[in-house]
């Protein structure tokens, strides 16, 4: 079956109309990411000029630890150096190592918290092989902001339960202590009572990628305009120059 002249034509159009509209649509999907993103940082910002939160304002329900993260906290306890668990491929400025958790045990010793304390390189001789972190004793005072427990990396088999751990959940993590966690942790910054301990606190920014959301909706907007540019020049214009 032969298609017509007019029917190929009206294929040609629908297709580029169609092939227009979505690449729009995508265009215009990358724009609300990024909007998201930005609003999400406005928050965020905001957070951070909160009032500094101390131990006896942290959330001790679930559904109310995600209404302090990012907000400041400082905290007064004894470290449990015992219960340090090195989080394995974790990177930092492309680099693959360990993040250091140590349980904070705050003053009156009836709960403690998850401190996420930096990031340290791995041994590349020797993988199994723990870094030394010094961990002051007696008490300290760490500075730093609310964050959500560390976060899960794929694993194909059960959470390990060594020093040496792919991921921490919090619950299992308080069994093991026999104190109980807040449902959240505390990423430390850098301070005096820091210094010379080897750890990196870059931690990564919790918004990035909006200028390439902003790059992508422009690819998209420029392929929607080359469909129609296309379908203009060789179904109107080219087949008039070739009359004349």
């Amino acid at each position: 079956m032969t298609l017509g002249p007019r029917v190929r034509d009206a294929i040609v159009l629908l297709a580029s109309i169609a092939f227009a509209v979505l690449c729009m649509r995508l265009g215009v999907w990358q724009l609300d990411r990024a909007h998201a993103k930005l609003a999400l940082q406005a928050r965020i910002d905001a957070r951070r000029s909160m009032p500094v939160l101390d131990g006896s304002q942290l959330a001790s329900g679930v559904a109310d630890a995600p209404g302090l993260y990012d907000r400041p906290v400082r905290i007064v306890g004894r470290w449990r150096a015992d219960a340090t668990v090195f989080l394995d491929n974790r990177q930092m400025h492309g680099i693959p190592g360990f993040f250091v958790v140590t349980p904070l045990v705050l003053q009156g010793g009836r709960v403690a918290v998850a401190v996420q304390r930096g990031w340290v390189p791995r041994n590349p001789q020797e993988r199994t092989a723990l870094p030394a972190v010094p961990t002051p004793s007696g008490e300290v005072t760490i500075e730093g902001s609310v964050a959500p427990p560390p976060s899960r990396l794929y694993a194909f088999g059960p959470d390990a339960s060594g020093p040496i751990r792919q991921n921490l959940e919090l619950a299992a993590y308080a069994q093991e202590l026999r104190v109980p966690l807040f449902p959240l942790s505390v990423r430390q910054s850098d301070s005096a009572g820091t210094r010379g301990d080897g750890l990196l606190r870059d931690w990564p920014a919790p918004v990035s990628g909006v200028g390439m959301h902003y790059g992508y909706a422009a690819q998209w907007f420029t392929f929607a305009a080359l469909s129609v540019g296309l379908y203009v020049w060789f179904q109107v214009i080219r087949p008039r120059l070739r009359v004349r």
